[in-house]
């Protein structure tokens, strides 16, 4: 899935100028906090609130520096843009507090936020032009693939180690994957896999913007090029069978009707009279909402709100949902086709909505919806839809729809799963 000589390379990018002062001078990787701050170096963004009018008319600037064309840019290669960062839970006691939770394992929530961090300066590596002190390009996530768990166990007093390059290059958007490791019993062992796609605009991010090409120096990375072409076509194919769009399947058809005769009152003999079958629950009693004020503090280098942060906060409400619905505590399986739709502003009134919209044996699939409510002109926009995969070591209830709109929900949430199980099969 990786290439070893891309990330091996990690630590002599580091001294080619990418990352600077002291851990280049001691050969260290960075840790999360310094990748931050090398993102807020690159895009000249301000620690300071009231900086960011200033720093936002900064960046306008520097349109005169992007690109007119791809072609006018160098090619660049996988081992430019390979990346390692430590997450240093272990070694850093202090630390260990803001991942911590009652569980006495790490907040997933808080990993979230950290491979979205990594993500976007793996990119800013791939693009990044030493001639220039910042970059023009603003890029931004535009969707998480797939996520898949490796480990159940991410121990809170033990390091992580992330590593991660580009591995497929379009006109305008990246792909880049990265994998987490973590040091424990004298040994790093595998945590998860990650797939984000990003996309970059222009300094005010208000259109897209030309980036490198990317050189393949290898047959292994030709494969691994290869397969970001077939995970694009699959989105693509994905998208046009959306059940927003076309109708389901034959066999969808079938398995709704199906659903819908097990729920028919026998005694009635009415299609409006409903039964819940034994050891189920409606769709319905089976959601959960949530709020969030949307303060500068969680903003990111650009001044909107912070993708990991959104991403946290809606796997905690599906994690918080699948434990009410399920009794139990889950364990993640897979995060699965996060799309960013629109930017959060500063501001904002964040409405997060949860649903168990599919069981199957031991499983549950769980779909966040989140939008932004304008307090001033009271509109409702949709900005991310999240779709979890989780486990519980218990029988739980069977999920049931009632009404046609659930039974799409059902549908998806099916779909969702089937996909989640191939790519782990």
């Amino acid at each position: 899935m990786f290439s070893p000589r891309a990330l091996k390379s990690a630590s002599s990018l580091m001294c080619r100028g990418f990352f600077t002062g002291q851990m280049c001078r001691q050969g260290k990787a960075p840790d999360m906090a310094e990748v931050r701050n090398r993102l807020r170096e690159i895009v000249g963004a301000s620690t300071n609130w009231k900086d960011h009018q200033q720093a936002l008319a900064e960046r306008a600037s520097l349109s005169q520096n992007l690109a007119k064309s791809q072609d006018e840019l160098p090619a660049k290669t996988m081992k430019d843009s390979a990346i390692e960062a430590h997450l240093p839970l272990g070694t850093q006691p202090a630390l260990r507090e803001k991942y911590l939770n009652y569980h006495n394992s790490v907040r997933f929530g808080r990993i979230l936020e950290d491979l979205d961090s990594l993500a976007v300066l793996i990119c800013y590596s791939h693009t990044w032009n030493k001639e220039l002190k910042r970059s023009p390009l603003s890029i931004v996530t535009a969707l998480v693939d797939k996520i898949d768990m490796r480990k159940n166990i991410i121990y809170p007093d033990c390091d992580i180690k992330f590593t991660g390059h580009v591995t497929w290059v379009g006109k305008t958007s990246i792909e880049a994957k990265m994998h987490m490791s973590q040091y424990h019993d004298g040994a790093y062992t595998d945590v998860l896999d990650a797939t984000f796609v990003m996309v970059a605009r222009d300094p005010e991010n208000k259109r897209a913007a030309f980036i490198n090409p990317l050189k393949l120096e290898s047959p292994e990375e030709e494969a691994i090029f290869q397969q970001g072409e077939i995970n694009k076509m699959r989105r693509v194919e994905l998208s046009t069978a959306s059940l927003l769009k076309v109708a389901p399947t034959a066999e969808e058809r079938t398995l709704v009707h199906s659903l819908f005769l097990n729920t028919l009152d026998t005694r009635t003999v009415s299609f409006r009279s409903r039964v819940l079958p034994p050891n189920s629950m409606w769709m319905e009693d089976a959601k959960m909402k949530g709020l969030e004020i949307c303060h500068p503090q969680e903003r990111n280098i650009f001044n909107r709100i912070f993708g990991g942060f959104l991403m946290r906060k809606a796997y905690e409400l599906g994690w918080a949902n699948a434990c009410a619905f399920a009794g139990g505590r889950p364990t993640l399986v897979a995060v699965d086709d996060i799309v960013f739709r629109k930017p959060v502003e500063i501001g904002s009134l964040l409405l997060l909505s949860s649903q168990v919209c599919y069981t199957e044996g031991i499983h549950i699939q769980v779909r966040v919806h989140t939008e932004v409510l304008d307090p001033l002109t009271r509109q409702h926009n949709t900005t991310n839809v999240f779709h979890f995969t989780f486990r519980v070591e218990k029988d739980i209830p069977a999920i049931v729809p009632q009404s046609y709109g659930e039974s799409m929900l059902y549908l998806d949430g099916k779909r969702h799963f089937d996909e989640t199980m191939r790519s782990q099969g």
